[in-house]
């Protein structure tokens, strides 16, 4: 096994990236400013959805465009169209024009999102170090979470100053994330790195009918986008689709319940200020959490952890539909983290089960299923809490994680999203 040394010179460069691009200090007080602008509740509803959407619809032409033209290259766009959104939040007003940034500020994301975790394994992976992936991408993600707890404290001081000083803060963190990536970490196409899955052709990964690499070359040396689409698609094994599927479930249960857990609070009667140290709290719980992935990828599997995480995820929903705050809090803090475990150790899965040449195009596929279903849970979890209220909302939106428990039996049984050795 090659020592876990070698990997610091490469990793190095990324922790930094994930403490600059991580410093959004708005992230913790857009809505209050979004308020202050004279925008209501659903309006601001709108623009979370439509960010979701955007985003979403982005992913797949994106990723196919940083496996083409560099995942460098479209990281570092990604960031710098984020950073122009930021300028324009303080320097624009109206909401036809957020309803502008808000798309662009989408379509960035969509650059950043497959292309971040595809550069890093494949440079790994050129060197021989990807075994070492999830414990990599731990310390990157952990970074990131205590960067964005801490940036969410600094941005309410800011705040205090003037809101000029938070945004465009943020987009200078962004542009300097963008100049270290620049600066210190190779650019990769995915012709670069297309001999990397020569291996695969002795029959590795054989479940699926994901293997056919020499048509994958072959659309490579083509250079055509339909055959480039084509060899993409038969990477998509039943394996890894079923994955995708219950993965974007499990987002599309958390990351609402983290935005909407706010209002169920307040709705509680707790204060204004314990909410925003509860939320602080949950940020450097999920800033921790991954360092545990990879003792619970080697103790439990991808298989065990993906049910358990479900089953948190229905419980803490059950007992925050009993309304009583200091109960909400608990399963609160401790459902938290469970997602930010299994998620790297799923990221992981992702990557062991795509092409290297087409690695980035594949996770935008991936990324494009788990935004489309974070932006119909935010309808559904918002439309149940409008409905029935805050409490019976929360408890009805726990069948979707019980939806996902029940697809995902078959892979736990059989164990497909274990990839044979």
């Amino acid at each position: 096994m090659p020592p876990y040394k070698g990997t610091r010179s490469l990793a190095l460069p990324y922790y930094v990236y994930a403490v600059l691009s991580n410093s959004l200090f708005q992230r913790g007080v857009f809505v209050v400013y979004l308020i202050d602008q004279g925008f209501s509740a659903g309006q601001i509803a709108l623009l979370q959805t439509l960010l979701y959407l955007v985003s979403a619809l982005a992913e797949i032409p994106t990723g196919f465009l940083a496996d083409r033209i560099g995942r460098r290259t479209s990281i570092v766009f990604g960031q710098s169209l984020i950073a122009l959104c930021l300028v324009g939040e303080v320097t624009l007003s109206g909401y036809p024009w957020f309803v502008a940034i808000f798309i662009l500020y989408g379509i960035g994301m969509a650059f950043v999102s497959g292309a971040e975790t595809a550069l890093l394994y494949d440079l790994l992976r050129r060197r021989g170090l990807e075994i070492h992936y999830v414990k990599v991408k731990s310390r990157y993600t952990t970074l990131g979470s205590l960067t964005m707890a801490l940036a969410i404290a600094v941005g309410g001081s800011l705040q205090k100053i003037s809101w000029e000083l938070v945004y465009l803060g943020a987009a200078v963190a962004l542009t300097l994330s963008a100049v270290v990536l620049m600066a210190r970490v190779p650019e990769l196409r995915g012709k670069d790195v297309a001999d990397l899955d020569e291996p695969a052709e002795s029959g590795d990964d054989r479940d699926g009918g994901g293997d056919g690499d020499t048509g994958a070359d072959a659309d490579a040396d083509a250079d055509g986008p339909q055959l480039g689409k084509m060899a993409v698609l038969k990477s998509v094994t039943p394996r890894l689709a079923s994955l995708v599927l219950v993965s974007g479930l499990m987002h599309a249960t958390m990351t609402p319940y983290f935005i909407f857990i706010q209002e169920a609070l307040t709705h509680q009667g707790v204060a204004t200020s314990l909410v925003s140290a509860v939320m602080s709290a949950a940020f450097l719980i999920g800033g921790f959490a991954p360092l545990l992935a990879d003792r619970a990828n080697r103790r439990l599997g991808v298989r065990l952890l993906v049910p358990l995480t479900l089953a948190v995820l229905i419980a803490s929903l059950g007992f925050s539909g009993m309304e009583w705050a200091w109960l909400t809090i608990v399963v609160f803090l401790l459902a938290v983290g469970a997602p930010d475990i299994t998620a790297v150790v799923v990221d992981d899965v992702f990557n062991q089960g795509v092409p290297s040449r087409y690695r980035s195009s594949l996770l935008s596929v991936i990324t494009f299923v788990e935004s489309l279903l974070i932006a119909c849970g935010y309808f559904l979890l918002g439309w149940l809490i409008d409905t029935f209220g805050s409490g019976t909302g929360f408890a009805w939106y726990a069948a979707v994680p019980a939806a996902a428990l029940v697809l995902s039996i078959p892979s736990i049984l059989n164990g497909r999203w274990v990839k044979a050795a």
